[in-house]
């Protein structure tokens, strides 16, 4: 059966990190009511602490502050704020539902927070309008631009096409059986620009070495593609990913949050049928070693963007009265974007390819290898 494309849920984008190696308690996270009313703030010190210190406020989208995603590395980047600098404390509220998303943030605005931090492209429209409402107050949003700029706005976006061509190259000079595969949770920018940089660097890999190597669940020049229509749904994942693998792929490229975890069981259950690593994943987002370390052996590598480092970023900005506001685009000249270390892979990844993939990066930062995909902003 023919990997499909399904039907789209409205979910937050989640692509996926664990929080993890915090210099501070993780905390329990917050919960928004049915009805769609704010939260209780959560944080990682107590409200005595907070006193006089900057306050730095995160709004989560509905995965929630520990998806192994992009809640959960925005989360830590807050955190890690807060160990480097002991003047700034940090606070969260959670989003159940898109309903939450401008009631949590009126909520930490009321709070006088020194900057709210808002995750996820679905919430561009709720903290442009908050943003413009409310001049004086600073804000950063992780996975969304704006054009005009929104100058209390720190945009973090991530030219995600860039490592996701070297994780396309990877896996077509991975490959035994001439058939890699991608597929996303939702059909959104932030995880299709991942999966067309993926598309190119196979397409450049067929070029380069005369192969025909093929993609499953993904054309670039098409944009259509297979979706498992949810972020959280391991089933979905599981299920998608033997489709692939009965279609002959052995390198999948899963962009779909906790999704991705279904990807790995299969993976995982593929080889122990097989006794053999007949299939292997790329993860996305984060280091999948780190953040799923228990399916590090199917992970040849990962697809990642540095949110922690750009929230931090953000956050001790606006601490410090250095707040510019604007467009940040994380990409491989700028450490924004990258290639994992290859982990038990190490020693399976061929000399040769390791060198093929240090010159691309090299070219894609130079300009002399181009990614057809333009840029997030």
């Amino acid at each position: 059966m023919k990997a499909t494309l399904m039907t789209v849920a409205a979910v937050s984008v989640a692509t996926l990190l664990a929080a993890c190696g915090s210099n501070t308690t993780a905390p329990n996270a917050g919960s928004s009511s049915s009805s769609g009313g704010a939260s209780t703030p959560s944080s990682s010190s107590s409200s005595a602490s907070t006193a006089g210190k900057f306050l730095g406020c995160m709004v989560t989208d509905t995965g929630g502050i520990d998806d192994r995603s992009f809640n959960a590395s925005s989360w830590q980047g807050m955190q890690q704020a807060a160990a480097a600098d002991p003047n700034v404390a940090v606070q969260y509220l959670q989003s159940s539902s898109s309903s939450d998303y401008t009631p949590n943030i009126n909520a930490f605005i009321a709070k006088k927070c020194g900057i709210v931090v808002t995750v996820g492209f679905l919430m561009g429209a709720n903290t442009q309008t908050a943003a413009k409402a409310n001049p004086d107050q600073k804000f950063a949003i992780v996975d969304f631009s704006y054009s005009p700029v929104v100058k209390n706005i720190d945009s973090l976006v991530y030219n995600t096409v860039q490592d996701g061509f070297q994780g396309g190259y990877l896996a077509a000079g991975m490959s035994k059986t001439g058939a890699v595969a991608t597929f996303g949770g939702q059909k959104l920018p932030t995880v299709t620009i991942y999966m067309d940089g993926f598309w190119d660097g196979v397409q450049y890999y067929n070029s380069q070495h005369h192969k025909n190597v093929r993609v499953l669940g993904w054309n670039e020049k098409t944009q259509n593609g297979s979706f498992t229509g949810d972020f959280t749904n391991q089933t979905h994942g599981q299920t998608l990913t033997q489709t692939f693998i009965s279609e002959g792929a052995d390198v999948i490229f899963p962009v779909a949050g906790n999704v991705g975890l279904g990807a790995a069981k299969a993976v995982q259950n593929a080889n122990a049928q097989a006794g053999s690593d007949k299939v292997n994943l790329l993860w996305v987002d984060t280091d999948g070693c780190v953040s799923a370390a228990q399916y590090c052996k199917v992970f040849v590598s990962s697809v990642t963007k540095g949110i922690q480092a750009s929230v931090k970023a953000a956050v001790l900005s606006a601490a410090n009265k250095t707040f510019k506001g604007g467009n940040y685009v994380g990409d491989l000249s700028n450490g924004g974007v990258v290639l994992s270390p290859f982990h038990d892979f190490d020693s399976k990844v061929p000399a040769s390819l390791k060198s093929q993939l240090a010159k691309i990066k090299a070219g894609i930062i130079s300009g002399s290898i181009k990614t057809p995909t333009k840029s997030p902003v």
